[in-house]
Protein backbone atom coordinates (compact mmCIF):
# COMPACT_ATOMS: atom_id res chain seq x y z
CA UNK A 1 0.00 0.00 0.00
CA UNK A 2 2.46 2.66 0.58
CA UNK A 3 4.26 2.20 -2.68
CA UNK A 4 0.45 2.59 -4.44
CA UNK A 5 0.17 5.92 -2.12
CA UNK A 6 3.98 6.97 -3.11
CA UNK A 7 3.07 6.41 -6.85
CA UNK A 8 -0.45 8.18 -6.14
CA UNK A 9 1.30 11.55 -5.06
CA UNK A 10 4.30 11.05 -7.57
CA UNK A 11 2.05 11.07 -10.69
CA UNK A 12 0.00 13.87 -9.02
CA UNK A 13 2.88 16.18 -8.91
CA UNK A 14 4.01 15.14 -12.12
CA UNK A 15 0.96 15.98 -13.83
CA UNK A 16 -0.13 19.20 -11.85
CA UNK A 17 1.09 21.61 -14.01
CA UNK A 18 -0.46 20.40 -16.97
CA UNK A 19 -3.98 20.27 -15.44
CA UNK A 20 -3.17 23.85 -14.58
CA UNK A 21 -2.40 24.94 -17.85
CA UNK A 22 -6.23 24.32 -18.80
CA UNK A 23 -7.10 27.04 -16.50
CA UNK A 24 -6.32 30.36 -18.34
CA UNK A 25 -7.77 28.92 -21.86
CA UNK A 26 -11.34 27.84 -20.15
CA UNK A 27 -11.78 31.26 -18.08
CA UNK A 28 -10.99 33.06 -21.08
CA UNK A 29 -13.66 31.48 -22.85
CA UNK A 30 -11.24 29.58 -25.47
CA UNK A 31 -13.12 26.25 -23.46
CA UNK A 32 -10.03 23.47 -22.57
CA UNK A 33 -6.74 24.24 -24.18
CA UNK A 34 -6.37 20.49 -26.77
CA UNK A 35 -3.61 22.58 -28.43
CA UNK A 36 -1.80 22.21 -25.25
CA UNK A 37 0.91 19.75 -27.55
CA UNK A 38 2.20 23.33 -28.89
CA UNK A 39 3.70 24.18 -25.33
CA UNK A 40 4.78 20.72 -24.95
CA UNK A 41 6.75 20.49 -27.69
CA UNK A 42 8.50 23.42 -26.75
CA UNK A 43 9.51 21.85 -23.92
CA UNK A 44 11.04 18.95 -25.32
CA UNK A 45 13.35 21.41 -27.30
CA UNK A 46 14.14 22.42 -24.16
CA UNK A 47 15.15 19.84 -22.54
CA UNK A 48 16.78 18.05 -25.36
CA UNK A 49 19.07 21.68 -25.43
CA UNK A 50 19.71 21.24 -22.30
CA UNK A 51 21.40 17.77 -22.45
CA UNK A 52 23.02 19.02 -25.67
CA UNK A 53 25.04 21.67 -23.88
CA UNK A 54 26.01 19.35 -20.63
CA UNK A 55 23.48 20.75 -18.73
CA UNK A 56 23.41 18.60 -15.57
CA UNK A 57 21.40 18.74 -11.96
CA UNK A 58 19.53 22.17 -11.57
CA UNK A 59 21.43 23.71 -13.93
CA UNK A 60 19.76 21.59 -16.55
CA UNK A 61 16.21 22.04 -15.00
CA UNK A 62 16.68 25.20 -14.45
CA UNK A 63 17.93 25.70 -17.99
CA UNK A 64 15.17 23.49 -20.03
CA UNK A 65 12.65 25.52 -18.24
CA UNK A 66 14.15 28.71 -19.00
CA UNK A 67 14.04 28.05 -22.81
CA UNK A 68 10.87 26.55 -22.87
CA UNK A 69 8.50 29.01 -20.98
CA UNK A 70 9.40 31.57 -23.96
CA UNK A 71 9.03 29.11 -26.69
CA UNK A 72 6.11 27.82 -25.28
CA UNK A 73 4.65 31.68 -25.01
CA UNK A 74 5.70 32.47 -28.53
CA UNK A 75 4.03 29.61 -29.85
CA UNK A 76 0.77 30.16 -27.70
CA UNK A 77 0.25 33.59 -28.95
CA UNK A 78 0.39 32.01 -32.35
CA UNK A 79 -2.43 29.21 -31.63
CA UNK A 80 -3.95 32.09 -30.25
CA UNK A 81 -4.41 34.25 -33.31
CA UNK A 82 -5.57 30.69 -34.92
CA UNK A 83 -8.47 30.33 -32.50
CA UNK A 84 -9.54 33.99 -32.79
CA UNK A 85 -10.13 32.82 -36.21
CA UNK A 86 -12.17 29.73 -35.55
CA UNK A 87 -14.68 31.11 -32.76
CA UNK A 88 -17.09 28.16 -31.67
CA UNK A 89 -14.73 25.48 -32.72
CA UNK A 90 -11.48 25.77 -30.86
CA UNK A 91 -12.03 22.16 -29.09
CA UNK A 92 -12.37 20.83 -32.99
CA UNK A 93 -9.57 23.05 -34.47
CA UNK A 94 -7.43 22.33 -31.26
CA UNK A 95 -7.32 18.85 -31.77
CA UNK A 96 -6.20 18.59 -35.28
CA UNK A 97 -3.84 21.55 -34.91
CA UNK A 98 -2.28 19.55 -31.86
CA UNK A 99 -1.84 16.23 -33.87
CA UNK A 100 -0.51 18.07 -36.67
CA UNK A 101 2.57 19.92 -34.85
CA UNK A 102 2.78 16.62 -33.15
CA UNK A 103 3.66 14.76 -36.59
CA UNK A 104 5.44 17.63 -37.87
CA UNK A 105 7.94 17.85 -35.20
CA UNK A 106 8.37 13.90 -36.06
CA UNK A 107 10.71 15.21 -39.45
CA UNK A 108 12.26 18.13 -36.67
CA UNK A 109 13.35 15.05 -34.07
CA UNK A 110 14.75 13.40 -37.24
CA UNK A 111 16.90 16.58 -39.05
CA UNK A 112 18.05 18.56 -36.75
CA UNK A 113 21.56 19.07 -36.18
CA UNK A 114 21.63 17.18 -32.28
CA UNK A 115 25.10 15.97 -31.00
CA UNK A 116 25.02 14.41 -27.70
CA UNK A 117 25.51 10.47 -27.97
CA UNK A 118 22.58 10.64 -25.22
CA UNK A 119 20.75 11.11 -27.78
CA UNK A 120 21.44 10.51 -31.70
CA UNK A 121 20.68 7.20 -32.84
CA UNK A 122 23.64 5.14 -32.20
CA UNK A 123 23.85 4.05 -35.97
CA UNK A 124 24.56 6.86 -38.82
CA UNK A 125 24.37 9.79 -35.88
CA UNK A 126 21.48 11.30 -37.26
CA UNK A 127 18.05 12.13 -35.63
CA UNK A 128 16.99 11.86 -32.24
CA UNK A 129 16.24 8.81 -30.13
CA UNK A 130 12.41 7.82 -29.52
CA UNK A 131 12.78 7.88 -25.62
CA UNK A 132 16.15 10.41 -24.09
CA UNK A 133 16.69 8.44 -20.43
CA UNK A 134 17.68 11.02 -18.14
CA UNK A 135 20.35 9.49 -15.72
CA UNK A 136 22.52 11.41 -14.79
CA UNK A 137 21.53 14.88 -16.17
CA UNK A 138 17.35 15.53 -13.95
CA UNK A 139 15.70 12.30 -13.70
CA UNK A 140 14.15 12.74 -10.22
CA UNK A 141 16.02 16.10 -9.23
CA UNK A 142 12.63 17.05 -7.37
CA UNK A 143 11.00 13.87 -6.47
CA UNK A 144 14.15 13.90 -4.34
CA UNK A 145 14.37 16.71 -3.31
CA UNK A 146 13.81 17.05 0.72
CA UNK A 147 11.80 13.70 0.16
CA UNK A 148 10.92 11.77 3.24
CA UNK A 149 9.01 8.89 4.39
CA UNK A 150 5.99 8.36 6.44
CA UNK A 151 4.99 4.73 7.29
CA UNK A 152 6.56 3.81 4.10
CA UNK A 153 4.93 6.22 2.13
CA UNK A 154 7.40 8.48 0.34
CA UNK A 155 6.83 11.71 0.07
CA UNK A 156 8.04 14.16 -2.80
CA UNK A 157 8.01 17.44 -1.42
CA UNK A 158 10.48 19.13 -4.18
CA UNK A 159 7.76 18.10 -6.26
CA UNK A 160 4.64 18.97 -4.57
CA UNK A 161 6.51 22.29 -3.55
CA UNK A 162 6.54 23.19 -6.98
CA UNK A 163 3.12 22.13 -7.55
CA UNK A 164 1.99 24.65 -4.59
CA UNK A 165 3.84 27.30 -6.02
CA UNK A 166 2.79 27.18 -9.46
CA UNK A 167 -1.00 27.16 -8.09
CA UNK A 168 0.19 30.66 -6.01
CA UNK A 169 1.23 32.27 -9.01
CA UNK A 170 -1.45 31.34 -10.89
CA UNK A 171 -3.99 32.65 -8.56
CA UNK A 172 -2.26 35.66 -8.02
CA UNK A 173 -2.61 36.31 -11.69
CA UNK A 174 -5.85 35.31 -11.80
CA UNK A 175 -6.82 38.21 -8.94
CA UNK A 176 -4.71 40.75 -10.73
CA UNK A 177 -6.77 43.40 -12.66
CA UNK A 178 -5.40 41.36 -16.47
CA UNK A 179 -6.87 38.19 -14.73
CA UNK A 180 -10.22 39.30 -13.39
CA UNK A 181 -10.58 40.96 -17.18
CA UNK A 182 -9.45 37.65 -18.88
CA UNK A 183 -12.50 35.96 -16.15
CA UNK A 184 -14.93 38.42 -17.66
CA UNK A 185 -14.21 38.21 -21.49
CA UNK A 186 -14.76 34.09 -20.90
CA UNK A 187 -18.28 35.11 -18.53
CA UNK A 188 -19.70 37.55 -20.89
CA UNK A 189 -17.90 38.59 -24.05
CA UNK A 190 -20.50 41.20 -24.62
CA UNK A 191 -20.58 42.27 -21.45
CA UNK A 192 -17.34 42.72 -21.56
CA UNK A 193 -16.81 44.80 -25.17
CA UNK A 194 -19.15 47.28 -23.65
CA UNK A 195 -16.52 48.03 -21.31
CA UNK A 196 -14.14 48.45 -23.24
CA UNK A 197 -11.96 45.03 -23.20
CA UNK A 198 -10.14 43.54 -26.54
CA UNK A 199 -11.95 39.76 -26.42
CA UNK A 200 -9.51 38.60 -28.79
CA UNK A 201 -6.20 40.40 -26.42
CA UNK A 202 -7.62 38.34 -23.86
CA UNK A 203 -7.99 34.95 -25.74
CA UNK A 204 -4.65 35.12 -26.98
CA UNK A 205 -3.04 35.75 -23.41
CA UNK A 206 -4.86 33.09 -22.19
CA UNK A 207 -3.53 30.75 -24.74
CA UNK A 208 -0.11 32.38 -24.46
CA UNK A 209 0.06 31.45 -20.69
CA UNK A 210 -1.38 28.22 -21.13
CA UNK A 211 0.92 26.86 -23.36
CA UNK A 212 3.84 28.39 -21.86
CA UNK A 213 2.69 26.31 -18.29
CA UNK A 214 2.71 23.29 -20.55
CA UNK A 215 6.50 23.68 -21.95
CA UNK A 216 7.40 24.04 -18.09
CA UNK A 217 4.83 21.24 -17.00
CA UNK A 218 6.52 18.98 -19.58
CA UNK A 219 9.92 19.17 -18.01
CA UNK A 220 8.48 18.47 -14.75
CA UNK A 221 6.71 15.49 -16.31
CA UNK A 222 10.03 14.25 -17.75
CA UNK A 223 12.40 14.86 -15.19
CA UNK A 224 9.98 12.93 -12.82
CA UNK A 225 9.24 9.77 -15.58
CA UNK A 226 13.01 9.99 -16.06
CA UNK A 227 13.10 9.97 -19.81
CA UNK A 228 12.14 12.58 -22.45
CA UNK A 229 9.75 10.76 -24.77
CA UNK A 230 9.97 12.51 -28.64
CA UNK A 231 7.79 11.82 -31.69
CA UNK A 232 4.57 10.66 -31.55
CA UNK A 233 4.73 10.35 -27.39
CA UNK A 234 3.03 14.27 -26.98
CA UNK A 235 -0.17 13.50 -28.82
CA UNK A 236 -2.73 12.57 -26.13
CA UNK A 237 -0.99 14.36 -23.27
CA UNK A 238 -3.34 16.96 -23.58
CA UNK A 239 -6.68 14.41 -23.76
CA UNK A 240 -5.61 13.61 -20.73
CA UNK A 241 -5.30 16.75 -18.98
CA UNK A 242 -8.65 17.89 -20.53
CA UNK A 243 -10.06 14.88 -18.56
CA UNK A 244 -8.52 15.53 -15.55
CA UNK A 245 -10.03 18.97 -15.18
CA UNK A 246 -13.26 17.91 -16.02
CA UNK A 247 -13.42 15.22 -13.89
CA UNK A 248 -12.41 17.62 -11.12
CA UNK A 249 -15.87 19.41 -11.26
CA UNK A 250 -14.46 21.92 -14.09
CA UNK A 251 -16.74 23.12 -16.93
CA UNK A 252 -16.11 24.02 -20.78
CA UNK A 253 -16.59 27.78 -19.22
CA UNK A 254 -15.53 27.42 -15.70
CA UNK A 255 -12.83 25.96 -14.10
CA UNK A 256 -11.21 26.29 -10.77
CA UNK A 257 -7.48 25.73 -9.13
CA UNK A 258 -9.05 22.96 -6.58
CA UNK A 259 -10.95 21.31 -9.75
CA UNK A 260 -7.64 21.10 -11.29
CA UNK A 261 -5.83 19.95 -8.40
CA UNK A 262 -9.00 17.43 -7.72
CA UNK A 263 -8.82 16.54 -11.23
CA UNK A 264 -5.41 15.22 -11.18
CA UNK A 265 -5.24 13.49 -8.41
CA UNK A 266 -8.69 11.31 -9.03
CA UNK A 267 -7.22 10.78 -12.86
CA UNK A 268 -3.61 9.77 -12.01
CA UNK A 269 -5.02 7.93 -8.55
CA UNK A 270 -7.40 6.09 -10.18
CA UNK A 271 -4.60 4.77 -12.72
CA UNK A 272 -1.99 3.59 -9.89
CA UNK A 273 -4.85 1.94 -8.38
CA UNK A 274 -6.86 -0.36 -10.81
CA UNK A 275 -3.54 -1.39 -12.68
CA UNK A 276 -2.48 -3.73 -9.90
CA UNK A 277 -5.73 -4.57 -9.03
CA UNK A 278 -6.83 -5.74 -12.93
CA UNK A 279 -3.45 -7.25 -12.73
CA UNK A 280 -3.79 -9.38 -9.33
CA UNK A 281 -7.79 -10.17 -10.59
CA UNK A 282 -6.92 -11.92 -13.79
CA UNK A 283 -3.42 -13.21 -13.45
CA UNK A 284 -1.47 -11.97 -15.68
CA UNK A 285 0.62 -8.85 -16.84
CA UNK A 286 -2.25 -6.85 -18.98
CA UNK A 287 -0.84 -3.56 -17.39
CA UNK A 288 -0.60 -1.80 -20.96
CA UNK A 289 -3.80 -2.64 -22.34
CA UNK A 290 -5.65 -1.82 -19.17
CA UNK A 291 -3.76 1.50 -18.66
CA UNK A 292 -5.36 2.03 -22.28
CA UNK A 293 -8.66 1.05 -21.21
CA UNK A 294 -8.71 3.09 -18.39
CA UNK A 295 -7.03 5.88 -19.82
CA UNK A 296 -9.49 6.49 -22.44
CA UNK A 297 -12.48 4.98 -20.62
CA UNK A 298 -11.82 7.83 -17.68
CA UNK A 299 -11.73 10.39 -20.68
CA UNK A 300 -15.20 8.99 -22.31
CA UNK A 301 -16.81 9.69 -19.14
CA UNK A 302 -15.35 13.00 -18.61
CA UNK A 303 -16.51 14.76 -22.21
CA UNK A 304 -19.91 12.69 -21.84
CA UNK A 305 -20.78 13.64 -18.31
CA UNK A 306 -19.91 17.49 -19.27
CA UNK A 307 -22.29 16.56 -22.72
CA UNK A 308 -25.01 15.47 -20.50
CA UNK A 309 -24.68 18.53 -18.35
CA UNK A 310 -25.40 20.73 -21.52
CA UNK A 311 -21.93 22.37 -20.58
CA UNK A 312 -20.62 21.02 -24.10
CA UNK A 313 -21.37 22.51 -27.34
Amino acid sequence: MGQIFSAMLTRFGMNALLVLAMIPTIQAGAGPNFGLPFGIICGLIGATLAIELDFSGFPALFFAIGVSIPLGAIAGWLYGLLLNRVKGQEMTVGTYMGFSIVSLMCIFWLMAPYTSPEMIWPYGGDGLRVTVVLDGRMEQILDRLWSFNVHGVTIPTGLLIVTAVSCVLLWLFLRTRTGLAMSMVGSNPRFAEASGLSVNKYRVLASTISCAMGAAGIIIYSQSYGFIQLYQAPLYMALYSVSAILIGGASLQRATIAQALIGAFLFNGLLVIALPVANVAMDSDISEIMRVIISNGIILYALTRKEAGGDAQ
